[in-house]
């Protein structure tokens, strides 16, 4: 099973989302206002240029390559799926088998002046096919690799796709060289988000991994080696796709970070800033305003809120908190606006089935009903609506428990959903049922639950203590876990046995969700897997809107009686900007602030301190 790792501000696949504003479509005829700058600040340094690997899949990595890297299509204020045919076009050339046809335009270049051809969208569909893989990483109890050498000498692309898996047959690719033919092998509802340009340039993989330094030959090598199934050179590329792409100062080498869009990295100080410079020969998308975007980097939100106070950024979204709100209020008149809404992030806990530990059947010799009654007895001890009450209805007065695993509160079918998917059953703490489940299991107590969150966030560590303390009434000691490296042990299940974090929305498909729950699902971090599901899920790529919904509840209520894990609310969120940039606008899938970076205008002389 081959299991994406999370980074802190992950970038992670859900369902439906909630519109917080709105602006005017892109212009694509603007003018970039010289010598202008647009400074952001955001909570976690850049570290990725290849977001595709497991530990590049993070938000703060997809927001810079949001702005350098060119897409088919972006969703818009409205969450209309938008093609960005100025770069490129797509077709659906036929339902049975469904087969797709991709094209760049011709002029599309890299920053190099490289154009962006068919070798670039290989690139995305070769590593991300798991059938190229012949050795898989294994762990040790810190998430190491202790297979390294094997790894080196095999084929292993640290990526994934459900997607990209159903393309098993080499896609074609045109005489000209832009365009490639994707033939599925069942169908896929969200087939028009499911395949990208690289956000890596096949002809710079080629050079790094091959040693061929002419461009086009490089770019063909790079085809030929997965048409050919070319184990000696997939090896190569594979180490240089994993790992030659993550770097947290500006490389000597330029070809580590090209673009394919608006903006290219230009500066890079490690855990202070990030720039972006805006390209002049960019004529293939909405074309930006502002010469440059620098992003500020500080864990810590009120000094997020101070920075944006003194000038040093325009334009912020710190975690919400009393005193950033507070903050923001005594700010208002003063130039700066903010506004709070929810999110399209949401807290949940999930339990590892599979480690030994005692939510896995095998710790009961088989037993799996024993085993799911351990599970729901921890899941009926976690105070949820203590945790809304004290941490974030001092953020959001109406905010509630989040009783959906896959479709966003607000959204058309949540109630429906809601109403039908057996989360009625965790309505409320249970103390005294979980110790009956306990007792109905054979399970004396104290059970240890090794509990992994974020130790140096705030808000989760107050909701380990809330955790611990309530379930420690019903029987479990749960151990604090608590890591700043979280996102990087999700995949070391042996060492913890339930998770708190957060998925992000990156699209509006219900399929979105498909990847945390399916057997060896790529986010399925806690080895659930059940037949039924997975059917489901199968039965979703080819349904219509009411079909769609009977199937997601009824995932969720497997879900839920198989006590998986447990959704406890939607973010409170909260956007912060100077008065003097304009075009601010926010969406609740990623890439979030950034996602209309063509709209922002200041003037030059309002440029914050750059």
């Amino acid at each position: 099973m081959k299991i994406r790792r999370i980074s802190a501000g992950v970038a992670a696949l859900a369902a439906g989302a909630v519109v917080l504003s709105a602006c005017s479509g892109p212009d694509t005829g603007s003018e970039i206002v010289e010598d202008t700058s647009v400074n952001v600040g955001w909570n976690q340094p850049f570290y990725a240029q290849n977001n595709l690997t497991s530990s590049g899949n993070a938000t703060t990595n997809t927001n810079v390559l949001y702005m350098t890297t060119a897409n088919f299509n972006y969703y818009d204020a409205d969450l209309n799926l938008v093609k960005s045919e100025d770069f490129g076009t797509y077709e659906k050339v036929s339902d049975d088998p469904l087969t797709v046809k991709y094209t760049v335009n011709e002029g599309v270049k890299w920053s190099d002046g490289t154009a962006v051809d068919a070798a670039d969208l290989i690139l995305y569909w070769g590593p991300q096919n798991d059938a190229f893989d012949n050795v898989a990483p294994e762990y040790d109890d810190d998430g190491n690799i202790t297979n390294q050498d094997a790894i080196d000498a095999g084929v292993y692309f640290d990526g994934s796709s459900q997607a990209m898996n159903l393309v098993s047959k080499a896609p074609e690719v045109s005489d000209d060289g832009r365009s490639v033919t994707l033939v599925y092998d069942s169908p896929r509802s969200d087939w028009e988000i499911s395949f990208q340009p690289s956000p890596v340039a096949a002809h710079a993989v080629a050079k790094l991994a091959l040693g061929i330094d002419d461009p086009e030959e490089g770019k063909q090598a790079i085809i030929d080696a997965f048409a050919n199934n070319d184990t000696a050179a997939l090896s190569k590329i594979a180490k240089v796709w994993n790992e030659s792409f993550n770097f947290t100062s500006l490389p000597d080498d330029p070809e580590l970070y090209l673009s394919s869009s608006a903006y290219v990295i230009s500066d890079f100080v490690e855990n202070q800033y990030l720039t972006l410079t805006a390209r002049d020969d960019y004529t293939w998308g909405p074309k930006p305003k502002v010469q440059t975007v620098t992003i500020r980097y500080t864990e810590d939100p009120l000094a997020s809120v101070t920075a944006l106070q003194n000038g040093e950024v325009d334009l912020i979204q710190p975690q919400s908190s009393v005193d950033v709100i507070k903050t923001l209020d005594g700010l208002t008149g003063s130039g700066i606006s903010y506004e709070s809404s929810p999110e399209g992030t949401f807290e949940h806990v999930d339990l590892i089935f599979n480690n030994g530990g005692p939510f896995d059947p095998a710790t009961y010799g088989g037993d799996a009903e024993k085993a799911r009654l351990v599970r729901e007895a921890f899941l009926l001890s976690i105070p949820r609506q203590e945790i809304i009450e004290k941490l974030i209805q001092p953020l959001q007065a109406d905010a509630t428990t989040r009783d959906s695993f896959t479709v966003v509160p607000g959204s058309p079918t949540y109630e429906d959903v809601v109403t039908g998917n057996g989360s009625d059953a965790y309505a409320e703490t249970d103390l005294t049922k979980a110790k009956d489940l306990l007792a109905q299991a054979g399970v004396t107590g104290p059970i240890d639950v090794r509990f992994l969150y974020g130790k140096s966030n705030v808000r989760r560590a107050n909701e380990y203590q809330l955790i611990a303390a309530s379930a420690a009434q019903a029987g479990f000691n749960v151990i604090d876990g608590g890591d700043d490296n979280w996102g990087s042990l999700l995949t070391a299940t042996d060492g913890y046995d339930a998770s708190l974090f957060g998925w992000q929305s990156t699209n509006t498909f219900a399929l979105g969700s498909e990847a945390n729950y399916v057997t060896g699902g790529l986010n399925n971090f806690a080895g659930y897997s059940n037949a039924d599901v997975d059917q489901w899920y199968k039965e979703m790529a080819t349904a219509d809107a009411a079909t769609e919904q009977e199937l997601t509840t009824k995932i969720e209520a497997q879900l839920y009686a198989d006590a998986f894990g447990i959704p406890i609310f939607q973010f409170p969120g909260v956007v912060a900007h100077r008065d003097a940039l304009s075009g601010v606008s926010v969406i609740p899938l990623s890439p979030s602030i950034f996602w209309n970076y063509w709209d922002w205008e200041i003037t030059a002389s309002d440029s914050a301190t750059s």
